[in-house]
């Protein structure tokens, strides 16, 4: 999902739950939680967390730069 895709009422997305981030990268929520969610900063209400989508995103882009730094 990317930031400009609707949610209900034609509303923009600006963040996800952990277990959709984890289905928006492809991984499981195990996953998620053991080697991409402790890299993000989150956002906590009470029991609530969210993923904003550009710290995922932001995530993304570093993992993919790291991993072509390593390469070389």
């Amino acid at each position: 999902m990317h930031a400009n895709e609707k949610g209900r009422a034609g509303v923009p997305r600006l963040a996800l739950t952990p277990d959709e981030a984890a289905r928006s990268i492809g991984t499981s929520r195990d996953y998620f939680d053991q080697h991409v969610k402790p890299e993000l900063r989150l956002v906590r209400r009470g029991r609530k967390v969210l993923v904003p989508i550009r710290e995922l995103e932001r995530w993304l882009e570093r993992a993919a730069a790291l991993t072509l730094e390593s390469r070389r």
